[in-house]
């Protein structure tokens, strides 16, 4: 069989499928009684293996199959969710995605798996003697019924979570008449009537066997309803070709399920007894007992949607691109020409290209939550290394940012989250001493403002020392002199810049916060640092929503057309000689009662003064500074493509692009953060 065209739907399918195990596992690490999880957990294994089996990956089939083993160890109670056990878990997860990724990249390297399947192996086979609790159980039901020698701890789980309930236990048995011609449409009505009052949660035959007709006249099954004894006997001996009935009471001592059911505050909802108590009130039948909180569980509407490859996606948005030009160009040839009716159409033209481009960038958006659902397991794991107690919360996963950005943000954002965790949060002492609560915060927020996504890493550790900063200043020399305290704690991005004085596995090295610095001013976005010592710090991180197409402002520097992003732009003011001022050796303007440093960007690129009489300083906003470019002349605004500048000219920092407007004039686009 020709696998090849399924190869790229595996491959999308198990990476989707590793990461909602990688989030189910945390959970279940968090709520060790959730059975639901537990369920979707074994759901997603079972899939995740019988995709590899089919695709002849034999290795990553195996070693699922050995995670089953563990997955149904803790569904049947035979095994406790420790850390050490999801430690392991989380280990076949790594090697998985391993495979996945050496199957993505057509690598024949085989990835080792035995030391794994040993580690699984021997959880399995150490928690064997802990069967025998669950047995005496059983005998209380019934010493000969094979019924009960199938019954688990997960089934006992719901027996004694449905008589806190308020429903009852019951263990029926029923023949049928010898004569009987159609068991199963017999056995299907005996079902559909107990359904109406209750759920069974156990049965033999199975459903299969009873729907093929593959048993003798005898039908036995654990059932939870409020009806009393009489009642269920009454509905069942009412059907016809019933011939006899027997209903006894599961009776399940609390003495001997106190060692299995540890009892937690937020009690454990168990889906066969949710769907009890929905049968019971949608037949208005009044319980016992029955809670008045009755969880109804929300059906999610199903969105259709299509897998569509990344690099035709980028074809599309070049294309829109192209058309933005070319519409730019009519326009100028209609303005020229003064064809007035062309205007009309043109007016119709331009509004399609609008939407179009509305569109493709809107299917070019994906939310964060893409890249933020990575970094609860990388805390869980720096937790468990660091040996801290770090709680991690997570903010606005759902603010959208275009495709390069967001496969770009993840690096960045990584470098901080583990700095955050290794240099902001003390250890448990440390913070005791300081009269803090012994369990560090990192929050990661995300949220939209304006035509920016801002991100924040937030830490309540021990936030940025000033002075050990300075002192590593000065010994790597840096002049601090005249610098503000925010200045000087951003010098933390600069290179080589470590106040670290031990390197760590986790961070020291000194090249993290200078790789974000770089990662993000590449992006056309900035990030800042605001820290109190003791109190914790906040990165701030702010990204352009999209790096296609902006709106820019088109400005004379020199002889030469510049493009600035309208992003940065706070306002345009004209220029008075008689208003710059010099302080430090540096031209400073006086705006609006603030001191604002002085670019003037001719001389920054080494071009030529242009003879313009009448010049402008546009006022930018780069993070938390605020700088005047000064520049030769305005000439409108403009809506912008940006082209990439290729390799040859990539090592121009001052540039992050250039674009092609109507008239076929190429130009440069201003990289306001490189510039200031």
């Amino acid at each position: 069989m020709d696998t090849s065209q399924y190869l790229s739907m595996f491959l999308e399918e198990s990476i989707d499928n590793l990461q909602t195990l990688n989030e189910s596992l945390l959970q279940l690490e968090q709520e060790p009684d959730n059975i639901d999880k537990l369920n979707e957990i074994f759901r997603v294994a079972h899939t995740i293996k019988g995709m590899a089996a089919t695709m002849g990956f034999n290795e990553m089939s195996e070693l699922t199959h050995k995670m089953e083993d563990v997955l149904s160890q803790f569904r049947e109670g035979k095994l406790k969710v420790t850390q050490q056990v999801v430690t392991v878990l989380f280990r076949c997860l790594d090697t998985l995605e391993q495979m996945v990724n050496n199957i993505s990249e057509g690598l024949d390297e085989s990835t080792p798996i035995d030391e794994i399947i040993s580690s699984l192996e021997a959880i399995v086979q150490g928690k064997e003697e802990e069967k025998e609790e669950a047995v005496s159980i059983k005998e209380k039901l019934s010493e000969e019924s094979e019924l009960v020698s199938q019954m688990n701890e997960y089934d006992m789980n719901v027996i004694k979570q449905a008589s806190d309930k308020g429903f009852s236990a019951h263990q029926i048995k029923i023949v049928l008449d010898e004569n009987t011609l159609l068991k199963s449409a017999r056995a299907f009505l005996i079902f559909k009537s107990l359904e109406e009052f209750g759920e069974i949660i156990k049965c033999i035959p199975s459903a299969d066997d009873l729907e093929n007709e593959n048993f003798d006249f005898e039908i036995e099954m654990i059932y939870l309803t409020h009806k009393t004894k009489e009642e269920i006997k009454e509905i069942l001996i009412n059907i016809s070709e019933v011939a006899e009935v027997q209903v006894t009471d599961v009776e399940i001592s609390k003495d001997l399920l106190k060692n299995q059911i540890e009892s937690k505050p937020e009690e454990v909802k168990i889906e066969k007894i949710d769907k009890v108590e929905s049968t019971i009130s949608k037949n208005n039948i009044k319980p016992k007992e029955a809670d008045k909180d009755v969880d109804v569980k929300k059906q999610k509407k199903v969105h259709q949607s299509v897998r569509v490859d990344l690099e035709r996606l980028d074809k599309f948005m070049n294309m829109v691109s192209e058309l933005v030009i070319h519409r730019t160009r009519l326009e100028q040839i209609s303005t020229n020409y003064r064809l007035t009716e062309l205007n009309e159409t043109l007016e119709q033209v331009a509004r399609t290209t609008s939407d179009l481009q509305d569109l493709v960038m809107k299917i070019r958006m994906l939310p964060l939550e893409t890249v933020f659902n990575r970094f609860p397991r990388m805390v869980r794991d720096l937790s468990v290394e660091l040996d801290k107690d770090i709680d991690f919360i997570i903010k606005g996963q759902d603010t959208e940012l275009d495709r390069t950005v967001i496969d770009e943000i993840g690096e960045p954002l990584i470098h901080l989250i583990r700095n955050a965790a290794d240099h902001g949060i003390e250890n448990r002492e440390e913070r005791i001493a300081k009269g803090k609560n012994p369990t560090g915060t990192i929050k990661l927020i995300a949220y939209q403002e304006g035509t920016k996504a801002i991100i924040k890493v937030e830490d309540d550790g021990a936030g940025i020392n000033v002075e050990k900063v300075r002192a590593k200043a000065h010994k790597i020399g840096i002049n601090t002199d005249g610098m503000s305290e925010s200045d000087i704690k951003n010098l933390i991005f600069a290179q080589g810049f470590s106040t670290n004085e031990v390197v760590t596995d986790i961070s020291g090295r000194g090249v993290g916060m200078d790789v974000v610095k770089t990662k993000i001013s590449s992006l056309g976005g900035t990030v800042d640092v605001i820290s109190e010592e003791g109190k914790g710090s906040t990165f701030i991180i702010k990204l352009p929503l999209t790096l296609q197409i902006i709106q820019a402002l088109l400005v004379k520097v020199g002889e030469e057309t510049m493009a600035i992003s309208l992003g940065y732009i706070d306002r345009v003011i004209d220029y008075n000689e008689n208003k710059v001022m010099k302080t430090d050796n540096k031209e400073v303007i006086i705006y609006n009662e603030n001191v604002i440093p002085l670019i003037r960007v001719y001389e920054k690129l080494e071009l030529p003064k242009s003879n313009s009489t009448k010049n402008y300083i546009v006022i930018v906003k780069v993070g938390e500074k605020t700088v005047g470019l000064l520049v030769d002349g305005l000439l409108g605004q403009q809506e912008t493509v940006i082209k990439p500048l290729g390799k040859t000219l990539k090592s121009l920092k001052e540039y992050i692009g250039a674009t092609i407007y109507g008239d076929g004039l190429v130009t440069l686009i201003l990289d306001v953060a490189a510039l200031i």
